[in-house]
């Protein structure tokens, strides 16, 4: 097994969601040279032949500048393109099929939105969410859980998670006093006018990891 991908996950700080966009190369090269740990391609609608195209460009940006890749939801579109791993929601894919699927290599993510989520998380999914934490268009119909959730993670949850939902540089200060030391974000970087300083912006805010 190569523990060498959950380590990255565990030195992680910033995990960026992006879809497709018309600077998509240009796009990734800044956001990972200023810093972001972890992309995820996130398209929801999208084809899966569309999906395995915009993969391209995450997979070339991320091996150039030595982050982790992961594709949202599909485990099959993960193991066409080659990418570290797979981001499945609560009622998406198990986990554990999600481990056929990719190999016992692969990095499995799961969203958790209540307290219980963590307690059923399956030990297959090498990282967790706690969120949104604030209302985001990004998840609609699901009100922000508040930093409650947050709290709770930081007193109980041992594998790595991050803090989600409607994070952006007014109110992370808020989520890592709540106890979060990694975030993942959408718009406070793919809606910023200048990512790459989003990007450096949020990185002040959060907490070094050991080893650092």
């Amino acid at each position: 097994m190569d523990e060498r991908r959950r380590e990255r996950v565990a030195r992680a700080r910033l995990y960026v969601v992006a879809g497709a966009r018309e600077d998509l190369p240009a796009f990734l090269d800044a956001i990972l040279g200023a810093g972001v740990d972890v992309v995820q391609l996130r398209e929801k609608d999208a084809e899966a032949g569309d999906l395995v195209r915009w993969s391209v460009a995450f997979r070339e940006a991320a091996d150039r500048h030595g982050a982790l890749f992961i594709v949202n939801d599909r485990p099959d579109v993960a193991l066409e393109v080659g990418a570290d791993g797979v981001h499945l929601g609560q009622n998406d894919l198990t986990a554990a099929a999600a481990r056929r699927i990719l190999g016992p290599d692969a990095i499995v993510g799961l969203s958790c939105h209540r307290a219980e989520d963590y307690e059923r998380a399956p030990d297959g999914a090498d990282y967790l969410t706690a969120g949104p934490v604030f209302a985001t268009p990004t998840k609609p119909g699901r009100p922000g859980v508040g930093l409650e959730l947050v709290r709770h993670a930081a007193d109980r949850v041992e594998r790595p998670w991050f803090a989600i939902g409607g994070i952006d540089a007014t109110n992370v200060s808020g989520v890592v006093a709540a106890g979060a030391r990694r975030i993942a974000v959408v718009r406070a970087v793919t809606e910023a006018p200048d990512p790459e300083t989003a990007v450096e912006a949020l990185l002040r805010a959060l907490p070094a990891q050991d080893g650092e």
